[in-house]
């Protein structure tokens, strides 16, 4: 990807991202979307963020995405980006990305451009996670903490933009079988609710602009 080509990429998505302070956003997509099985109404759930961190560096333009310590209760070993629980009446969804971000992979929020976010997901362990999508210069100092990281690596953005790279998958889960997306890249396992919101935003990167 040439660097003026990375800039047309920016460009594009700002174009088809919500604003970063948006009042109103688009309805939650989440687990159970491919399984015929929308999530319940009524329930209360949890508000979360993540950051979807794109490095740029020279004439690339790589995603930043962790691997989830294999201690942890939930998602043990799973790929996913930084992000967790919002403190309620203390930040912004938003500020809870950036926070979570400098907790997780020691990126300090002053070097992050927040370009817009995108349709929240609705997981099945009860968290509304709304992710955004922010811009580093690189080659970034990655610094992650050992109680919920094991590893920091970094994706071509256009791999995992291109739909021909999106499977659908399937396997059994709480004895149903569930089907899922996943993006498998160099031996690391791309899928569930990291896929899903990775899918969401190539169909906006795709259109070029915010639904509706």
């Amino acid at each position: 990807m040439k660097t003026k080509g990375v800039d047309a990429v920016i460009k594009r998505l700002s174009a088809a991202l919500d604003p970063v302070n948006a009042r109103t956003r688009p309805p939650a997509i989440g687990d159970g979307d491919l399984n015929g099985a929308p999530s319940p109404t009524g329930r209360t759930l949890k508000p979360a963020a993540v950051l979807a961190l794109l490095e740029r560096e020279g004439e690339s333009l790589r995603l930043v995405l962790t691997l989830r310590a294999d201690h942890l209760q939930a998602h043990a070993g799973q790929v996913s980006f930084p992000g967790g629980r919002q403190m309620a009446g203390r930040e912004t969804l938003a500020e809870c990305a950036l926070r979570e971000t400098q907790e997780e992979i020691g990126v300090d929020p002053s070097q992050i451009t927040l370009l817009g976010r995108w349709e929240p997901y609705e997981t099945v362990t009860g968290y509304e996670v709304t992710p955004f999508l922010g811009l580093a210069e690189g080659p970034l100092a990655f610094e992650p903490d050992p109680g919920e990281v094991a590893e920091i690596f970094q994706t071509p953005f256009d791999f995992l933009m291109n739909p021909a790279n999106h499977r659908l998958e399937e396997r059994e889960f709480r004895g149903m079988l569930r089907r899922y997306y996943a993006m498998p890249w160099k031996g690391r396992y791309i899928w569930g609710a990291t896929a899903g919101m990775l899918k969401a935003l190539s169909a906006r990167y795709a259109a070029g602009r915010r639904p509706g």
